[in-house]
């Protein structure tokens, strides 16, 4: 039998402090970064508080600059409410001279109307149509307002009756529309009148759709005789037409 090999015996030396010797230099690389990072950052950084001061005074004066607009708009918001209301004011105290420079207008109209029909220096005029007047109802509709005159020394009652024509295109054709046609009655007849100096007589016509009045034919009859007269259409504000 082959003899038996012997077991080998390997000696190694034991050296506790080498472990230790790794872990700390491991220590000492970790702490060397560590400071070497935060010298970067304060060396990069050197004012950060100053930073962050400035970057709080910054946003003070953001929010301080927002509130001082937010009260300019409501300021301005003011400013255009008030401007608004002038402006309303000023229209309505507008339309309200024009109505009242329209009233005196018209008693102006009244006042000469009189002074000429009962003045020592009034020419003397048997009956005559005064003013035909004519406004719009709406739905072919017209209100109409006549004035007949007189201003005879010593003019007794003067009576009679009128009617309205109407002349005018429909269809591209002229045609006039009678008494019975602007009243729509096929036997309508005269209006009556009745007065010493003067009257006013109201009533209302009405004119076909796709009629176009051009004038208006005012017929007169009386104790005096009979008198015609032509007025334009329309003639809202006439006096004393002839």
């Amino acid at each position: 039998m082959p003899p038996r090999s012997r077991p080998r015996l390997i000696i190694t030396e034991n050296r506790p402090g080498a472990r230790w010797r790794a872990v700390l230099l491991v220590l000492v690389w970790i702490a060397t970064v560590a400071v070497a990072a935060w010298s970067g950052a304060r060396w990069a950084s050197p004012d950060a508080g100053a930073l962050r001061d400035g970057l709080d005074a910054l946003q003070e004066e953001h929010a301080k600059s927002l509130q001082r607009i937010d009260r300019l708009i409501q300021k301005q918001t003011t400013l255009e409410r008030s401007a608004q209301v002038e402006r309303d004011a000023a229209r309505a105290l507008q339309d309200t001279l024009a109505e009242r420079d329209a009233e005196l207008a018209s008693l102006r109209n009244d006042v000469a109307f009189f002074e000429r029909l009962a003045g020592n220096t009034a020419q003397r005029q048997p009956l005559a149509v005064h003013s035909l007047s004519l406004e719009p109802l709406g739905d072919g509709g017209w209100r109409y307002l006549l004035i007949l005159t007189q201003n005879l020394k010593k003019a007794a009652i003067s009576k009679g009756s009128f009617t309205l024509q109407v002349e005018g295109s429909q269809g591209g054709a002229l045609r006039t529309l009678e008494w019975t046609d602007l009243v729509q009655k096929p036997d309508a007849a005269a209006l009556p009148f009745s007065f010493k100096y003067f009257q006013q007589i109201e009533g209302s016509i009405a004119l076909p759709p796709d009629f176009i009045p051009h004038r208006v034919r005012v017929n007169v009859r009386s104790n005096q005789g009979q008198t015609e007269q032509v007025v334009p259409w329309p003639d809202a504000s006439s006096s004393g037409v002839s």
